[in-house]
């Protein structure tokens, strides 16, 4: 009797496909940051770019709620990284169709030092790049904002991360964008005093509450361009 079974046990076996006799863990998919899934247009509501790295992704969605009903808020679908991969992906990011507002940053990844003790950026071509990016965006006809790249910690940073001073590259933002008339959100003064209780320790990324207070002044910057 024990005899039968095994053998028919083993015939079952044979019959099972691969897949149920070998039942290996399959590696799964990360999902996108939920602030670069696209969003579908509200119609009649004005449209709304959002260009930046990891801190723009983290405001994204409490902007794109505080502005719901008024704008269609979309963003990029990647972290923007330094100047120069805005140079190479802006007529992507711009794609066809018409902008009302762009809010925009670009700073820390290009104040990263990299292996070999240059920034990833450095500051001539950090300027440049903006000038050309703000150039090209001008032509889309879409009112302009920047805003000013948030402060960086002192100390070691977690993950270890060497960067250049904020303020320098804030000042030739700043200086590009009175030469060419664009409108500056400061987001770094505006996060500065909250920085103890809203920024994670060690790191330039901000808990929650952080990047929900950064997105009532972003919101507030589009409220009023989109009210001129």
């Amino acid at each position: 009797m024990k005899r039968r079974l095994l053998l028919t046990f083993f015939s079952l076996s044979l019959l099972l496909p691969i897949s149920a006799q070998e039942t290996k863990p399959t590696a799964k998919k990360s999902q996108p940051h939920p602030s670069v899934v696209p969003v579908k247009d509200v119609e009649g509501l004005p449209r709304v770019l959002l260009i930046g790295d990891s801190i723009s992704m983290g405001y994204t969605l409490p902007t794109r709620k505080l502005l719901e009903g008024v704008a269609n808020v979309h963003r990029i679908p990647q972290n923007g990284g330094p100047t120069k991969n805005g140079v190479a992906n802006m007529d992507k990011w711009l794609g066809d169709g018409h902008w009302d507002v762009i809010h925009f940053n670009w700073g820390i990844h290009d104040l990263k030092f990299m292996p070999d003790g240059k920034r990833q950026v450095e500051a001539a071509d950090y300027e440049a790049n903006l000038r050309s990016l703000v150039a090209r965006m001008q032509k889309t006809g879409a009112k302009l904002i920047f805003a000013t790249t948030t402060p960086i910690p002192k100390g070691p940073l977690i993950p270890p991360r060497e960067f250049g001073q904020v303020a320098d590259y804030n000042a030739i933002a700043l200086k590009v964008m009175k030469d060419m008339g664009v409108t500056v959100n400061d987001l770094n003064a505006w996060i500065t005093p909250k920085l103890a209780e809203m920024q994670k320790p060690q790191d330039v990324h901000y808990l929650d509450s952080g990047y929900d207070y950064l997105a009532e002044k972003v919101a507030q910057e589009i409220r009023t361009a989109l009210g001129k």
